[in-house]
């Protein structure tokens, strides 16, 4: 497998002819101000197509000897971890760790580290985007016109202000979109177990199905864990107003997405606005394609300009301080056995 060099960036070396220690990126290329840190720290970046199979990542990872590993697409599991023993540190471009074995990265003492809130401004402005183009009946509209129509005289719009934004998490995306939609006159509510305190202007609801009842926007905000895999489900969507709507910028497998696309159809609910999916990429005869009440992207809500940027100078600054011996920075540590072993 080769590795995909950018034209922008250094000439490929092979591990043999360069003394330098090598760190793997799971995608395309970094931010140039991430490379250049790691390059003065004797760190020589190598690439892998974006989504490349674990098997593939293992094999580059095998043959390069990688000290250092930042993850951004495809699936880091034990074979990749496993496949380099001189393997120190791995470093999400991202918050987001469900794609990365923390368990197995633990049992060989490396931890796993979050950009935290590098992406957040970005991912919560795509939210924002999301809700306004639900709302607002963007694309339908688009549609309708482009087709010939002109809906004006029997079109009636939704308010953003005075519409209540249900928040299933706090982190700092949740607190970003919570900030920006509160500007639009929106009513946040949150559910947040883990969050012992909130700002006063945002209220607490104790109860999801409650918040699902309530709410004429649920966004979705928290990891993907075992606890929250399928968190909304068919029975919390029955629970929903069939005016509500569905935005998950947070990861796919929070939502049931049969469920989802049964509650669609049927009009339990009003739509949806996906930028994440259970399978990334989705596959192309998924059924939610053929649905007009959803709007989807690419899982880019992280990737403007700014955050590209904060994600890799943050995850580069990770690898320099494990590599270098000044140990990782324990907020940031995503696997809790490594971070119980640490202290």
């Amino acid at each position: 497998m080769l590795v995909n060099q950018p034209e922008e960036a250094a000439p490929m070396v092979t591990a043999q002819s360069d003394q330098r220690r090598a760190v793997l990126i799971t995608g395309s290329a970094l931010a140039g101000e991430a490379v250049a840190a790691l390059e003065a720290h004797c760190l020589q970046t190598y690439y892998c197509p974006p989504y490349a199979s674990s098997d593939d990542i293992a094999k580059l990872a095998a043959e390069l000897q990688i000290e250092g590993l930042i993850v951004r697409q495809g699936q880091v599991n034990e074979a990749v971890i496993g496949a380099s023993p001189r393997l120190k540190v791995i470093a999400k471009h991202g918050t987001g760790v469900d794609n990365i074995d923390l368990e197995a990265a633990a049992q060989r003492g490396i931890p796993v580290l979050r950009a935290l809130g590098a992406n957040a401004r970005s991912v919560a402005e795509h939210t924002i985007a999301l809700m306004i183009a639900l709302l607002k009946d963007i694309v339908p509209l688009d549609r309708a016109v482009k087709g010939g129509e002109w809906p004006k005289a029997s079109y009636v719009g939704r308010d953003l202000a005075g519409a209540k934004l249900g928040l299933v998490g706090f982190g700092a995306i949740g607190q970003e979109v919570a900030t920006l939609s509160r500007a639009l006159g929106m009513i946040v509510t949150v559910f947040d177990p883990y969050t012992p305190e909130l700002p006063q202007e945002v209220r607490r609801e104790t109860d999801l199905d409650t918040l699902l009842e309530t709410s004429d926007i649920v966004s979705l905000h928290c990891p993907l864990t075992a606890e929250t895999r399928h968190l909304i489900n068919a029975e919390r969507l029955d629970r929903m107003k069939p005016s509500a709507f569905v935005v998950n910028t947070a990861r796919g497998g929070i939502t049931d997405e049969d469920a989802l696309v049964k509650a669609l159809r049927s009009g339990t609910i009003a739509g949806a606005g996906l930028d994440s999916f259970a399978e990334e990429p989705p596959p192309k005869d998924s059924p939610l394609w053929s649905l007009p009440n959803i709007i989807v992207t690419p899982h880019t809500g992280g990737a403007a300009k700014g955050a590209m940027r904060a994600m890799a100078e943050t995850a580069a600054r990770h690898i320099i301080s494990v590599l270098d011996g000044d140990g990782p920075d324990l907020k940031s540590v995503a696997n809790p056995a490594f971070q119980a072993a640490a202290r």
